[in-house]
């Protein structure tokens, strides 16, 4: 299968190498991490590295089943050392083995051992390991294909608007479209079986979930309504088949499960103007549009305006920016993005043009909270609109192709 190369996390593990702290990397199955690692074990050995100072071990692989003994795996790692020089280690799907961290521990401590790791669940930095290695690891959190990566796999860059429709449609997994290229046709059981393996393994097994019909209401009712409001009581309300004396809190396990094996994200609310970090009516977003196409069928492709509000969400997380809702009095704000030295402002709108006679209604809309907002940090809407480029007093409206595509700031 071609490699499409995630430059933004092959460069983070470049700027870790040698550096004595564990790389973590987490992120739904098949986003793509262990072509990372592969593509980062080549580029180990572009530049000296032998391959007896590299071991990797998938634990998804039936060879290395007797290795999920975390003594037989750490005597293995152990003789497999190169005195003298760095050995890489990487252990893909650790979480397959019993009290892993304390391998991890032992073999962290060895100054010659670079360490990199990679799990399908939130579970491998909420076990021990998290306690064990504080402040000795960085967690680099991989997602599906961005656009701009989806795009990077067709020889033919034109009709960009056709392409974002089909990365929505057919999924932004990377083996998704390398089979689009093949047939389209065959994405879909591709996708059942990434679905059915998370549900079991990452979800029920994991968390003790034996009944499946209702976790999958769950999982569809929070997929239909990506970008909308949510509460525990309001999801629990649309979901039949749970007692209603237990309905809360075995809903607030299910989703919980979801969020840990990365199927869906909660995006809080911050309330700008007070500066506070608000607990109640969250959001959900969906890992990638096409999984949801795949749950939902036909109908998901109704609300495009949620889709591409779900997009942009998942493309600030890829940027590094801790995600909230906002909200300024009783108005919303989409997005607001932060990092330790900055805060961006995001509206998302399908258009701001309007086919009644106020023609700015709804370019006003999506202005008045930004406008409210009296600090200095940049704010943008994004829109599918393909006219100019504008400026509204400090306020830029930006096509969101360019700026999935990193055209635009």
């Amino acid at each position: 299968m071609e490699r499409i190369n995630r430059d933004n996390y092959i460069s983070i593990l470049k700027n870790f190498k040698d550096q004595q702290i564990i790389k973590v990397i987490t992120g739904i199955r098949r986003c793509g991490k262990s072509t990372l690692l592969e593509i980062f074990q080549d580029y180990l050995r572009s530049n000296g590295v032998e391959d007896n100072q590299i071991i990797y071990i998938n634990f998804e692989n039936a060879d290395y089943e007797e290795l999920q003994d975390r003594k037989k795996l750490y005597e293995y790692i152990k003789a497999k050392l190169v005195k003298g020089k760095k050995t890489y280690v990487f252990l893909d799907e650790i979480q397959s083995v019993n009290e892993f961290e304390k391998t991890v521990d032992s073999l962290f401590i060895n100054k010659e051992v670079d360490l990199y790791i990679t799990g399908s669940n939130a579970y491998l930095l909420s076990s021990e390991l998290a306690t064990l290695l504080t402040g000795r690891y960085i967690e680099i959190k991989m997602l599906p294909l961005s656009f701009k990566e989806y795009m990077s796999a067709f020889e033919d860059k034109t009709d960009i608007s056709r392409k974002f429709r089909d990365y929505l449609r057919y999924s932004s997994f990377p083996q998704a479209v390398e089979l689009y290229k093949i047939n389209p046709a065959n994405i879909n059981m591709f996708l059942d079986g990434i679905y059915n393996t998370i549900l079991f393994k990452d979800v029920m097994r994991r968390k003790g979930i034996t009944d499946k019909n209702v976790l999958e209401r769950v999982i569809k009712y929070v997929y239909d309504n990506i970008g909308n409001r949510a509460s525990m009581k309001s999801i629990s309300d649309n979901i039949e088949g749970i007692e209603k004396n237990s309905s809360y809190n075995t809903i607030s396990n299910y989703v919980d499960a979801l969020i840990d094996s990365y199927l869906i994200f909660k995006a809080s609310r911050y309330d700008i103007k007070g500066k506070e970090y608000l607990k109640t009516q969250e959001k959900y977003y969906a890992v990638d549009i096409g999984l949801r196409y795949y749950m939902l069928g036909q109908k998901s492709g109704r609300d495009m305006g949620h889709i591409l509000e779900n997009v942009v969400y998942l493309e600030l997380l890829r940027r590094g920016y801790e995600v909230y809702i906002g909200k300024y009095d009783e108005l919303e704000v989409d997005f607001v993005a932060k990092k330790p030295e900055n805060t961006v402002y995001y509206q998302v709108a399908l258009t701001t043009r309007s086919e009644s006679e106020d023609e700015n209604r709804i370019l006003e809309r999506e202005l008045t909270p930004l406008k409210k907002i009296n600090d200095n940090y940049p704010k943008y809407i994004l829109t599918l609109d393909d006219d100019l480029d504008a400026d509204f007093d400090g306020i830029k409206k930006i096509n969101v192709l360019d700026w999935l595509l990193e055209k635009k700031d």
